[in-house]
């Protein structure tokens, strides 16, 4: 491990058409850093030929090359979670294998860990997305950042570098569900930021859908805070005050002015309204329970099928 600089794990599922691209621009930008390094790529169960690819590039390079091979899809943050294991680096970048990271930032990323920081993440410049995902994540930045102590400009950014002990540490959390970044910051006694190119798709399609998108934004608030839960008892109070308020309306205009007709669909409107807020606040407990039930379960995050690697 101490013979080793700089681990950069790259998840891949089903990058077929664009991992040749990604090999003529990953090697020769690490070459030129003259530093001592391999690449970790982790196939998480693609469908098409990108584990045979993976497995050329082995025998092209297996001095550098490792490649960790899923038997199933468990998705790109379990991917990076076995990199970790397995990276011998003192420092590891994560770096998709779309190309929308350039691999040649690798190089200002460790730049700015000679400095003295540990965990670097990156803003995406001049972002090459849709306005629908780029509004979408501004909006969960500031949601974030509103609910949790983690500041982060782009978390959707996956180029990012971290420190052997910010990986030893995330390693040992041993979490089902978690958000790789936001974890890696809390863990930091010195993270930066700095700005990064970012570049258009070169092939394929993006991997995560919006329902996947909700769901890691969800991953996020409910693994690093309960003030959700707290919101949502401070609403429910807030509810019940009004209800209150609007019972004794209703029973005061009763007495007075008798029966009203007129009111019954104000009735259902609150009704609905309070069924809509009670729904939601269900959810919001299941999410935070449904982590427990996975946590608790001690099932295997990911089973590997196999490593190939060049043996000492």
């Amino acid at each position: 491990m101490s013979q080793t600089e700089v681990s950069v794990i790259v998840p891949v599922y089903n990058e077929e058409a664009g991992l040749p691209a990604l090999f003529d621009r990953l090697y020769p930008a690490l070459d030129r850093l003259h530093r001592s390094y391999e690449v970790v790529f982790v196939n998480d169960g693609s469908r098409d030929r990108s584990a045979a690819i993976l497995r050329e590039q082995f025998q092209q390079r297996p001095d550098v090359t490792r490649v960790i091979l899923f038997n199933a899809n468990f998705g790109q943050h379990m991917a990076i979670m076995a990199g970790f294991e397995h990276c011998r680096g003192r420092r590891i970048v994560t770096l998709d294998a779309d190309l929308q990271n350039p691999p040649e930032e690798i190089g200002s990323l460790l730049a700015e860990m000679d400095k003295g920081h540990d965990y670097v993440g990156t803003i995406r410049r001049q972002r090459q997305d849709s306005p629908f995902r780029k509004y979408a994540s501004l909006a969960m930045n500031r949601m974030r950042e509103r609910i949790t102590a983690i500041r982060m400009t782009d978390q959707g950014c996956m180029l990012r570098a971290y420190d052997r002990p910010i990986v030893e540490a995330i390693n040992q959390s041993r979490e089902v569900n978690t958000f790789i970044p936001a974890l890696a910051y809390t863990f930091a006694h010195n993270p930066t930021e700095i700005v990064v190119g970012h570049e258009e798709r070169k092939a394929g399609e993006s991997k995560y859908s919006l329902y996947r998108l909700v769901q890691l934004n969800f991953d996020l608030v409910t693994g690093f805070s309960v003030m959700p839960l707290q919101i949502f008892s401070m609403l429910g109070f807030l509810v019940a005050l009004l209800a209150l308020g609007f019972f004794g309306l209703i029973a005061y205009r009763r007495i007075v002015y008798g029966p009203e007709a007129e009111g019954l669909f104000t009735l259902f409107a609150i009704t609905f309204l309070l069924l809509g807020v009670a729904l939601f606040g269900i959810g919001l407990l299941g999410e935070y329970v449904g982590r427990i039930y996975e946590q608790v379960r001690h099932r295997p995050r990911f089973l590997i099928q196999a490593i190939l690697e060049k043996k000492e």
